[in-house]
Order: structure tokens, then C-alpha cells, then sequence
């Protein structure tokens, strides 16, 4: 049997702030998915060199290295600018706030890519049928193109979602007491590295199974009325 020596509940407050982080930034996600995707078609050709410079540069750059870059950099780089203008300014961001904007921001870009699927997935007789009967872009957006969206992106989605919940680990380098943070902790101060990862490693696959399930049943959800071949 597995003795935690009273590190237990440290751990469950760990897998709670890494559900919290996972959530808030597949939230971001999909709202920065849904804009990047929304750009990548677009009849604009700034607003489509945009998304894509957005989803090649993110997808091309480890995830740690941005978490760096944005908690540790970006203050430094501000307080200098600030410092040579002749303000004395010091800027700590949030741990949390600063997983979550930048896990968002990493996996919008594959959020991008997912939801650009999406849309295409969508028949052009549909929008082309909603137009003829007289409902403009909008009405098209929200009443054909917004409920079917859903059921092509949902199987990616669920990818992404499983990668990000994995990647919440990296925030650990910055110091938020989330999952891997708390197992560190508790193996530092006990000695028991196999007992802490271990532990650790179950709760990170119970979360994956979890979302597995809620997945199928949100796929079932999406899918019902959908006749299939």
C-alpha cells in the first residue's frame, strides 16, 4: 500500500488547479480557434497571412519555451522598456493567469486548425439553400453553419483537449501548485519519487479516461438525428 505521510490532500488540491487551468484554456482555445479559423477563410488576405503566421510560429515553438518566454521574459523585457524611458516599473504576473493565457494561446493554434476543418466540412448547398431563402450571413452563421460545427470539430477537439490537459504539467516551471508542482513538493519532502510520480501518473490518466467518456457521450449528442451509411 502507498503512504502519501499526509500528502494526500496536496495532491488533490494539485489535480483541482489542473483542471481549472486545463478548462479556462481549452475555453481560450476554442474562442481563439474559432476566430483564427474565421480569418484563415476570410476573403482578407491580411487577415489570412495573420492566422497563419499565428499557427505556424505557435505550432513551430516548444510549448516550455513560450511558457519562459511569456512569465519570465515579457515582465523583463516591459520593466527595461519602462527602464529606459525613465519609469522604475515592476510587473509580476499571475502563475496562474500566465498558464492559462499562454496554454490558450498555444492550443488556439491547433484549435485554429481544427475548426477551419469544421467549417469546410459544412455542404455549400446548405449555405448556399439558406441564402435563397432569403437569411443573410448572420442568420446563415448561427442557424446552419454554428450547430453543425460542433459535430465535425468535437473529435478534435477532443484531441486537443487531451494534449493540453497533459501539457498543464509544463506550468509547473513556473512555480503554480498545480498536479505535477504538488507531486514534486511531496517527493521532495518525503523521499518517495516513485510513490508521488506514481500517484501522479494514475490521477493524470484518470482524467484522460474521464474526458474519453464525456467525449463519446458529447459526440453521441451532437451526432443524434445524423443518419449513417
Amino acid at each position: 500500500m502507498l503512504d502519501l505521510q499526509g500528502y494526500g490532500w496536496m495532491l488533490l488540491e494539485g489535480l483541482q488547479v489542473t483542471i481549472m487551468v486545463g478548462l479556462c484554456s481549452l475555453a481560450l482555445a476554442i474562442c481563439l480557434g474559432i476566430l483564427g479559423a474565421g480569418a484563415k477563410l476570410s476573403g482578407s488576405r491580411l487577415l489570412r497571412a495573420a492566422a497563419n503566421l499565428y499557427t505556424t510560429v505557435i505550432r513551430g515553438i516548444p510549448e516550455l519555451l513560450l511558457i519562459l518566454l511569456i512569465f519570465y521574459g515579457t515582465p523583463t523585457l516591459i520593466q527595461n522598456l519602462a527602464g529606459d524611458l525613465g519609469y522604475d516599473l515592476r510587473i509580476d504576473f499571475n502563475p496562474f493567469l500566465a498558464g492559462v493565457m499562454t496554454l490558450g494561446f498555444i492550443y488556439g493554434a491547433f484549435a485554429t486548425e481544427v475548426f477551419r476543418g469544421a467549417f469546410q466540412s459544412i455542404p455549400k448547398g446548405q449555405i448556399e439553400a439558406a441564402q435563397a431563402c432569403g437569411m443573410n450571413r448572420s442568420l446563415v452563421f448561427r442557424r446552419i453553419i454554428l450547430p453543425q460545427v460542433w459535430r465535425f470539430a468535437l473529435p478534435g477537439l477532443g484531441n486537443v483537449w487531451m494534449v493540453l490537459i497533459k501539457a498543464t504539467a509544463l506550468i509547473s516551471v513556473i512555480q503554480l501548485e498545480e498536479l505535477m508542482r504538488t507531486a514534486s513538493i511531496a517527493m521532495g519532502a518525503t523521499r518517495l519519487p516513485f510513490t508521488f510520480f506514481f500517484i501522479a501518473s494514475l490521477l493524470y490518466l484518470a482524467i484522460t479516461l474521464a474526458s474519453v467518456l464525456i467525449q463519446q457521450r458529447l459526440e453521441a449528442w451532437a451526432n443524434r438525428g445524423i443518419r449513417r451509411a
